[in-house]
This record gives C-alpha cells, structure tokens and sequence, in this order.
C-alpha cells in the first residue's frame, strides 16, 4: 500500500509540471478553492460536473489577454476532472488569436470583439463545410484604471475620457476633470495615458464605447489598433496594467481581474444618470443583460448599448468571444472543444467568473450557447 501510495503522489508531481508548463496559472487562479483531482483518479465537487467526454490529447487555443484570468480557471478545473487532456490557452491578443484559428493552428480562439465579415470568409478555407462564428462566453466591465497620489477615487465621463486618450486634456487638474470632481484636490500633475501596443479587442471596444458616447471628441474608427496620437503603449492588458501600478500620474483600461488582482483604483463612469458608475461585474451585467443577438444562424454575436444610462448600469463593457466552427472542425480536437467550452458554458463554468471580476453571459443568451455547441460538428 505504501508503495502504491507514493507512485501516487510522484505520478501526480509529473502531472503538475505538466500542467505548469502548459499553462502558467495566474495569481487569480493560484489560490483557487473551487476544486480539482483528488491525486487518486477521483473527481472533487467543483469538477465532478465537468462532462469529459470523448475529450483526450492536447488542445491548442490563443487569443484575448482579456479572458486570460478566466481561462486559467477554466483550463484548471477541466484539467483536474479529465485526466489526460490538455487545454494550451495563449493568451496573445484578439487579433493573433484570429489569425491563428483562420490558419488552423489552434482549435478555438479568444476575441473582444465578433469576427468581421472579411474574417468569416477567411475562416471558410479552414472550416472547409462551414465558417467561423461567435459564441459569447465572457462578459465584463472594461476598467479605467488609474494611480494619481493622494487621489483614491475619481470621476469621468465620455467626453473627458475620450480627450484624455486623444492628448487633448493633459494635466490632471484640467478644469473638465475637476467639474466632475467636486472636493478632490487633483495635482498639477501631467497625465501618462497607457494604451494597448499590439491588436487588441478591448481597444476596440473602448473605441466603440467613446464613438458612441462620446461622439463629438472621438472621431476615430472602433479598430483594434490603437488609432490616436500621443501615449504610451503597452503589451497586453497585463502590461498596461503593470505600467499603471507603476507609474504615478498614469491611467490605461484594462478588464477589471487586472485591477483586482492588482489592487489598481478604477474610474467611475458619470454616464448622466442619477449617480456615477463603478466598475463592478453586477453593474457590468446590468449592460451586458440589455444586449441583443445581431448574428446569424448559429452566430451569437452581441449588439451591445454603450450609451445606456439605466441607473447603476457599467457601459463600458465587453463581451468576449469564443470562436469556432460551426461545422468543418478538425476531428481530432472537436470532441475535446466541445466538452471544455460547454463546462466553460455551463452553470459552474459561469458561476466562478464573478469573483475573478467577469460578468457571466445572462441565462437566455447562454442558453443558445450551450445549445450552439452541442450541435458542432
């Protein structure tokens, strides 16, 4: 019995550098208490609803650093209940994650923002019998994230915000800033704004948020790469959220796990209702709830308010996708997409995202989720 209890233990030892080495887990996840195997084959609690399937070997998948602290808690989880699989999630950007699925050198990627109609045709030379679409799996607020000293809470709205990413507000005690800032004593401090350096759905989605919010001071394209002069760039939202932890006089946006992980003060949103905004997942979801399905067929693709001024309502929000195809993928990995994003999909996959600082996808829309990818083929 000793014997057989210390093979046991070194096997799992193995399993673990495995892991590591597949998939460097996050802070956020490090201390994760939802569960995981048992070092005997057994499932625990949190993992024992995980469906396996037919899943086996490797999965590769990259994309948005936005969902980066999501998926580590989902590829742990899943990993813990299915012995043998391994889900390889690199978290490079929206961008690259796009281009590798239309390559067809990953099963599934990460995207801030829906497949664009170039990029469906695109996809249809890998799908082969059918196209790439858009299953909306993570929603959360996109957080303005700043580091100013002796200020700890702070005002903005769309038009001050769109002026400070454009270089046209460059101090910190700019009159417009401290109208919204009644009784805080903002420094004579000029400001270092953060923006993303490579392609990146959250600044897409930043830019659709200012566009529509803030129409008259934001006159650039809703792009993935960042379209105004001036500012400082940064890799990923991990790095502009470092750059902000660091340098005081700073503000960049980046999802909220990175302000919480950490310990970053966020912006509150004045959208015009009767109070300003917080960045918190349940004012993120009060947005998100109020989307609706604008793709085809089996692409679930979101319209999203950004204007919204429904009281205590977070606009500034994501939604991040989960693209795949919805026939033509590789047979070797379907069965192994399949399985893990339909625990991502599921109640517990969705329950665990809110105190990493994401918003789950509302009922009805992850209702056809699930229903979307039972039916891949």
């Amino acid at each position: 019995m000793k014997l057989q209890r210390k093979n046991r233990l070194r096997a799992t030892a193995l399993g673990a550098l495995a892991v590591s080495g597949a998939l460097v887990l996050t802070a956020c996840g490090s201390d994760d208490n939802t569960g995981g195997a048992t070092g005997t084959g057994e499932k625990t609690t949190a993992a024992s609803n995980v469906d396996c399937g037919k899943a086996k070997g490797q999965l590769r998948a990259s994309g948005s650093s936005a969902q980066k602290n999501a998926m580590d808690l989902w590829v742990k989880n899943y990993m813990a209940a299915c012995s043998g699989v391994e889900i390889n999630y690199n978290s490079s950007s929206s961008g690259e994650g796009i281009v590798a699925f239309n390559q067809g050198t990953v099963g599934f990627a990460g995207s801030d923002s829906a497949l664009k109609p170039e990029e469906v045709a695109d996809s249809k030379k890998m799908c082969k019998s059918g196209q790439g679409i858009n299953l909306p799996m993570v929603g959360g607020p996109v957080a303005i994230g700043f580091k100013l000293e002796g200020v700890d809470k702070l005002t903005l709205d769309a038009p001050t915000l769109a002026k400070i990413f454009d270089s046209k507000i460059k101090k910190w005690n700019d009159p417009a800033i401290a109208k919204l800032n009644d009784g805080v004593e903002l420094p004579d401090k000029a400001i270092q704004a953060f923006h993303r350096s490579e392609d990146s759905g959250t600044t897409q989605n930043l830019g659709k948020y200012l566009g529509a919010a803030a129409p008259d001071d934001w006159k650039y394209e809703a792009e993935k790469k960042w379209p105004a002069p001036g500012g400082q760039a940064a890799s990923g939202s991990s790095g502009v959220a470092s750059q902000v932890k660091a340098v005081d006089g700073s503000i960049g946006y980046f999802e909220l796990s990175y302000a919480k992980s950490q310990d970053i003060p966020t912006v509150d949103i004045n959208t015009g209702g009767a109070t300003p905004v917080q960045a918190t997942s349940e004012n993120a979801s009060k947005a998100i709830a109020a989307a609706k399905i604008k793709g085809t067929g089996k692409d679930l693709a979101l319209d999203l308010d950004y204007t919204t001024k429904a009281e205590g309502a977070y606009p500034l929000v994501l939604v991040t996708y989960e693209v795949v195809c919805d026939s033509g993928n590789k047979p070797e990995t379907l069965d192994t997409v399949k399985s893990f994003l339909s625990y991502a999909a599921s109640d517990d996959g969705q329950k665990i995202l809110t105190d990493a600082g994401y918003a789950p996808i509302p009922a009805e829309i992850n209702a056809k989720v699930r229903e979307t990818i039972g039916a891949l083929s």
